[in-house]
This record gives C-alpha cells, sequence and structure tokens, in this order.
C-alpha cells in the first residue's frame, strides 16, 4: 500500500482508433477515482498509426510516472505500455495488458510494436504484470500473445472468452475483474 500522503494514480491508454469515452475506459476510471486514484484516460488518436520511435515521447512527455502508478492498456494501448515500461526510470506498482501483445496479431500493420524488446527492463520496471487476453479474439491479440508476454515477464496472465472486451461491436462497458484486480 501506498504511503498515506502518497496519491496512487493510474492511467488507462485506449486501443487503436479508440476513444477515452468508449468500452470500459470510463467506468473504469470513476470507479478507481472512488478509490482515491488520480486518473488519466488520455486521447491519443496517433496511437498505432505514428511509428513508436516517433510518437512514444510524447506519450512519455504528457505522464509522470512513479512507484504508486498502475498502468492499464487495451489492445494496442496495452502494445504501448511495452515501449513504456521499457524506457521508464521507475518501477510502477501495476501494468494491466488488456488484449496485449508484442508481435504482429494479424495481417495489419502495427506502428506500435518494435523490432525487439529489452525484456529485462521491461520487468524491471513493473512489479506486478497482468496479461488479460482471450481465446476468441477476432484480432489475434489472443491468449498466445498474453502467454509469450507472460513467459517473459512472469507476472500473472488471465485467459477468458471475451472476444477483445469491448469493439464497435461488441459492448463492454463495465470490466469487474480489471476492478478487483487492481489494487
Amino acid at each position: 500500500m501506498p504511503h498515506e500522503n502518497a496519491r496512487r494514480n493510474a492511467v488507462i491508454f485506449h486501443g487503436t482508433g479508440a476513444r477515452p469515452e468508449v468500452c470500459w475506459y470510463p467506468w473504469l476510471g470513476r470507479r478507481l477515482t472512488e478509490r482515491g486514484y488520480a486518473v488519466e484516460i488520455p486521447h491519443y488518436p496517433g496511437l498505432n498509426v505514428e511509428p513508436i520511435a516517433a510518437f512514444l515521447p510524447k506519450v512519455l512527455a504528457n505522464h509522470k510516472f512513479d512507484e504508486h502508478t498502475v498502468l492499464i492498456g487495451h489492445s494496442g494501448g496495452a502494445a504501448l505500455l511495452l515501449a513504456l515500461l521499457e524506457r521508464i526510470d521507475v518501477t510502477v506498482a501495476q501494468a494491466f495488458l488488456v488484449a496485449g501483445y508484442s508481435t504482429k496479431p494479424n495481417t495489419g500493420e502495427e506502428p506500435v510494436l518494435q523490432e525487439t524488446y529489452d525484456w529485462a527492463a521491461i520487468k524491471a520496471h513493473v512489479r506486478d504484470p497482468y496479461f488479460i487476453n482471450s481465446r476468441v479474439d477476432p484480432y489475434g491479440c489472443d491468449d498466445r500473445q498474453g502467454r509469450a508476454m507472460f513467459d517473459r515477464l512472469g507476472g500473472t496472465q488471465i485467459v477468458r472468452d471475451d472476444g477483445h472486451f469491448g469493439d464497435h461491436d461488441q459492448p463492454y462497458d463495465t470490466f469487474e475483474l480489471l476492478d478487483r484486480l487492481i489494487g
């Protein structure tokens, strides 16, 4: 638990082509705020459009991370967390990669991905990583992608049959499991 004077903070990164007001993002933001978190749900239209080398410095400049930070990323936002965790200079409390991936999940372009990752650096910068993937993800952000990251980073892998955990054709307005896991 954080020191009583320290403020826990959470940053929720939306997926490719999404916005902060879709899916479970605003619901989770409200839940965490009620629990005393300072919550950011930024809008990054350049996510998975701009190459990660050009995009990541903007993200790093826009946020502060410390040992009380909880990072949550969905789909492309989860892939962004890998690059972010590789480069920050602190160890955050938790990172949740929902429908995350570290290699191309399908035939589409994935500018959010790097060619390689420094897995040791990523592991050193998060105390408690979680990988939440679905066996039936329509984009290939599936349990095998989660397992590949889990095998490199440890933490906790959770496998569900919940599609993409929210999409244009999959309403997913709440995410009780995620709310319960955040410390």
